[in-house]
């Protein structure tokens, strides 16, 4: 018999603490036992993108990428994760999900909560490293490059995160 194990994370700032099978991935426990469901699964083998959470880990003052849907959740015990029920405050939408409603980014949505998962993790990327302007097209398409989305064409996506560097002071130099 395979025993559950106590998982304790920080999750959008607050502490959950709950004890699940080693073999359940953050997505599943973000849906199943926390009532998060903002992140999407839809290939289920991390590749489309969709899943993106970002991840701290002990120690560690910047993000990581994590796809969800293939990360089991013991493997992260201990981490701050950060979803896209997280990005927004009770007053206002981040300044990434306004821009992607402003330039029209998704028609379904369903991958959308990736994509401003990709976006926040490259702005971080950038507050602690700005780049050149020039190098900005080759860092966004390593960042965001790999999501996928069945309904657009990206262009808007990428119009929308040209918007939020812009926006956002001292990102390029």
């Amino acid at each position: 018999m395979i025993e559950k194990i106590k998982i304790q994370l920080r999750i959008n700032d607050k502490d959950v603490s709950e004890i699940a099978f080693p073999e359940l991935t953050l997505a599943d426990f973000l849906h199943e036992k926390i009532g998060l469901r903002g992140t999407k699964v839809s290939c289920g083998i991390g590749v489309c993108k969709a899943c993106t959470v970002a991840a701290r880990r002990p120690g560690q003052s910047s993000f990581e990428r994590i796809q969800a849907c293939v990360m089991p959740v013991v493997a992260l015990n201990g981490c701050d994760i950060l979803t896209v029920e997280g990005l927004a405050s009770s007053q206002s939408l981040s300044l990434q999900q306004q821009s992607f409603l402003k330039h029209f980014s998704f028609q379904c949505g369903y991958c959308a909560p990736g994509f401003l998962m990709g976006v926040t993790l490259l702005i971080d990327q950038l507050k602690r490293k700005p780049i050149k302007r020039e190098n900005l097209d080759k860092l966004i398409e390593e960042n965001i490059g790999e999501h996928i989305c069945r309904c657009t064409g990206y262009a808007k996506y990428y119009q929308a995160i040209h918007a939020i560097i812009a926006e956002t002071p001292g990102l390029v130099v």
